[in-house]
């Protein structure tokens, strides 16, 4: 079976698309087990993956606006990545 390039973009926007939602249901999961609210590692790691199929996505539609929210958005994922693999600092 061949798939095209457009259905293969297509399949990434998409893809994407299921990452940024799946993270919210991820949190809302991990918040209602704890009781109050929460952000799981799992969180970023969607959002992460999210942010660069979508980035990839925006880029390949040529979409300037999309390419520069996704790009500033991502850079946020990622720091919140570097984030979590920092040693904690107990004040």
């Amino acid at each position: 079976m061949i798939v095209d390039p457009q259905t293969l973009w297509f399949g990434a926007g998409f893809a994407g698309q299921a990452c940024f939602g799946a993270r919210f249901l991820v949190q809302w999961l991990y918040s209602e087990a704890r009781g109050k609210s929460r952000i799981p590692d799992g969180f970023w790691y969607l959002s992460v993956a999210g942010g660069v199929l979508l980035l990839s996505y925006a880029i390949h539609r040529r979409e300037l606006v999309f390419v520069i929210g996704e790009s500033a958005t991502l850079l946020i994922f990622l720091r919140n990545v570097q984030l979590l693999h920092r040693p904690s600092r107990k004040s």
